[in-house]
Order: C-alpha cells, then structure tokens, then sequence
C-alpha cells in the first residue's frame, strides 16, 4: 500500500505533492503511470506546449504521458526521492521511491535530470527555483547539460564559417 499523499500549494512551483504520513527510506511513494506514446507522437502532441509531463523510459522510444499524481512532485536538486524502474523495455514501471526518511507533512521532490530537449532552442536553461543551498539552477541533466553545450559549439563554429563566406 502505498502512502497517503496530498496536493497543495508549493514555495518550488505553483502545486506539490506532499505525504501526510512519515515515509520510510527506500519505501515507493507513487507510480509514474500514464498513456505509453512513441517520442514521435509525443513530439507532435506537445509542438506547441510548454509544459509536459513525459517521462522518458529507457531503452526504448517511448515515454509515459504522465497525468496523475505523480506530475505534482516537484524537482529539487536536494530531492527527498528518486525514480526507478521495475522491470525492462516496454513493460518497464517508474516508481518515485524515497532516498531518505521523510516524515508526514514534507514536500515530495526528486531531480527531473530532464534530457532529450530541443537542440534548436538553446536559451532554454530549464531554469531550477527548488531554492536549495547548492542549487544547480537548472533541471537539466549533467549529460544533457553537455550535449547542449557541444550543440552550441558546433553551432558557433557553422555560424562563424558561414559570416566568412559572406
């Protein structure tokens, strides 16, 4: 059975998850559960959409469109839970599992580590507000993080070998 929870207001953003209980370290929290699409029909359902709540599921090429409780934890670089996955491929599960005893009233937050963002648009910081000590300022990834920043570089060096040829 999984523990009680309860959605409110947030000083991170907006609306958050939190437990009304104390929740055991290791303990499984929620489910990320939700509609399995390909990231092909994804991409064309969110085109034009800020905000999403797909959860890539690796090894493969889909993701979770995640509408449910789960979508309410926030992200924190000091996160209280992570994410696992039980099972492989398509049949995979995400579960939000606690990192360390939470006790009853504290804010359910894990690291998004968000990847697979638009190569065209890189002014998106993915900006962080979880207000942390050691805040990262960013949601993304360490690895999105430098696959952005050698997109950037390559980008710099097409763009200054084009102003040459002018």
């Amino acid at each position: 059975m999984l523990p009680r929870l309860i959605i409110r207001s947030s000083s991170i953003h907006a609306a958050g998850c939190y437990t009304t209980q104390p929740i055991r370290k290791g303990r499984r929290v929620v489910e990320y559960g939700g509609q399995r699409l390909s990231k092909d029909l994804a991409d064309k359902r969110y085109a034009n959409r800020d905000i999403t709540y797909l959860f890539t599921i690796d090894g493969t090429t889909d993701v979770i469109d995640g509408f449910g409780t789960a979508m309410f934890l926030n992200h924190s670089c000091k996160p209280n839970c992570q994410t696992v996955g039980v099972g492989k491929g398509k049949k995979e599960r995400i579960f939000i599992v606690a990192l360390r005893n939470i006790a009853a009233g504290e804010e359910l937050v894990y690291e998004y580590n968000l990847c697979d963002s638009d190569e065209d648009d890189l002014e998106d910081t993915a900006a962080c507000y979880c207000g942390a000590p050691k805040c990262r300022g960013t949601m993304y990834s360490d690895e999105e993080l430098k696959r952005r920043a050698k997109h950037a570089r390559k980008k710099e060096r097409s763009d200054a070998k084009k102003k040459a040829h002018r």
